[in-house]
Parts: C-alpha cells; structure tokens; sequence
C-alpha cells in the first residue's frame, strides 16, 4: 500500500526486395519523384541544455534534475523555415497531424497520432510534395512524451513511467500506460499526465507555462503559448533541389539533458515524492536538426 502513497504526492508541473546485383554495387534509384524525406528522432542526454529562450540553461540552486528515458514520442506539426524571421505557419509544412472536434473545441486526435522511439522513423514524406528551398531552421510542435524516470521512496530506489501530453489540446478516449489501461474521452489541455510505478497509476494536470519550450527565435519568430512548439537551426541549412537521387534524412536531435526537473527538500540528488518535492518541469531542453542529402 505504500506505493500508493507516493502517486498521489506525485505532483507534475509539467509526452526489404531480392536481387542477384553485387552487394558493392547496389542498384540506385534515380528518378527524383521516387525519394522521399525521412524524419528521425534522436533523444540525447549530452545535448546542450536550453531554456524557453534556446539560451545555456543551468539548474537553480535548491533544485536537482535527471535525464530520463525517453521510450516514445509524438508530434503533430513539423515545418521548415527558410530563415528566422519567418513566422510561425508560413514556412514549409511537412507534417500536419490529425486533429478532431469530438471533445469540443479543436484538439490532437491522439487515437491516430504518430509515434517514434530513439533513432526511429517518424515520418516518411515524398520529395516532390516539399518545395525546392533552403531551410534554416525546423519547427517541431511536441504532442506526447512517455519515459522512465528513478525516484525514492522509502530509501528505496524504484523506476516510474510518466507519460506526459505536451500538445497545446488533446483528444483522448484512452491509452494504456505499461499495460495498464486508462479511460479519459475528453480534451485535456496542456499538461496533462499520467504516472505508473509497480502497477498504480495516478493522473494529474500541470498548470499554464509550466513545461520548457526552448525557441532560439523568441524575439523575430515567437510561439503561442501552449503549443509546444520547439524550435531548432540546421547547422548549414538544408537544401532541397527537387532533383535529388536518394533520400533526404533529417534526424531531429532533441536534448533529454536533466530534462526532469524537482524542488529539493533533501539534498541527496535523488526525486522523493513522498518527502514533498515537487516536479518544476519536464519539457525537452533543446532541438539540433541534423540533414543528410
């Protein structure tokens, strides 16, 4: 019983083809309209940690933080920017997820979203649908995080799945959380989470503005508040010609680096629900877009 404790002190302020062709000498595609953009995501623990203005961010005294385990995550919006001051919606748009109304006003479907784990595809797009250009930065907007995280209860260690909705609204008519299914049919706002640790589950709802949400372009190109929206540059821009002969591959490296984040009571490094500690936030810490064409 006392495992069920600490979920209810668990306070979130926060998602093949055969051929005889010699192995040396593959065959290659070279019709342009047969390749495709891939979209990768990368979860890095040593990636520069940003805050909400993608500046150098360090953790304030009387906190502490971990870098968990990032098992899955979803998007609903990707875009291209050509330079930084475009604004938000106007660059090129590469993904769009499904959105409903069955919960009252606009919401993400999480019932048809999109999910990928570390070094996972996550979308596949033909090059002819994207325009010719060269982009200096991507916008990613965040819908969903599920990962591990270590806490202590009882001077013992154990390990939780939080699973966090980051999107600006979300759907919801259930999911399951390590086999443990949860019914919600209605929209949660921003922050809405749910823990599981050796079989209880508890659910919460983090307050407006609470998750990190580093965006470089804060000053020319600024977000909505609630959006989630991460953005990050390509290191030397990304250019597509519309005549390429093979697939463009853009993994999106986003920094898990103490990414969970707690108030201290006992200043032992260690997350202790059951002592009081309070989680600050858990939003990703920064985005590094990476192509190869």
């Amino acid at each position: 019983m006392k495992i069920i404790r600490i979920l209810f002190c668990f306070n979130l302020f926060v998602i093949f083809s055969c051929s005889e062709e010699s192995s040396e000498n593959p065959p290659q595609n070279n019709n342009p309209s047969e390749h495709n953009l891939v979209i990768k995501f990368k979860f890095d623990p040593n990636q520069e940690r940003l805050d909400n203005l993608g500046q150098p961010s360090t953790i304030p005294s009387g906190n502490a933080a971990q870098s968990p385990t990032i098992n899955r995550m979803s998007a609903n919006y990707i875009e291209l920017a050509p330079g930084a001051f475009t604004p938000l919606g106007t660059g090129e748009i590469v993904f769009n997820g499904a959105e409903t109304t069955a919960g009252g006003s606009t919401a993400i479907n999480f019932q048809n979203a999109v999910f990928a784990g570390d070094n996972e595809t996550f979308l596949t797009v033909p090059l002819n649908d994207v325009n010719p250009g060269t982009y200096e930065w991507v916008r990613v907007s965040l819908a969903y995080q599920e990962g591990d995280i270590d806490f202590l209860f009882n001077g013992v260690d154990y390990t939780g799945t939080l699973a966090s909705f980051v999107g600006y609204n979300t759907y919801i008519t259930s999911f399951n959380l390590n086999g443990n299914p949860i019914q919600v049919n209605a929209n949660k706002l921003q922050g809405y989470w749910a823990f599981e640790a050796e079989g209880f589950v508890s659910q919460g709802q983090a307050p407006p503005g609470a998750t990190t949400v580093p965006n470089p372009l804060f000053d020319s190109s600024p977000i909505p508040q609630g959006s989630c929206v991460v953005t990050g540059e390509f290191e030397n821009g990304l250019t597509i010609t519309g005549e390429e002969t093979q697939d463009v591959v853009v993994t999106l490296s986003f920094s898990i680096n103490n990414s969970f984040e707690w108030t201290e009571v006992n200043a032992d490094g260690k997350y202790e629900p059951d002592a009081g500690e309070q989680v600050v936030d858990m939003g990703l810490r920064g985005l590094i877009p990476m192509g190869s064409n």
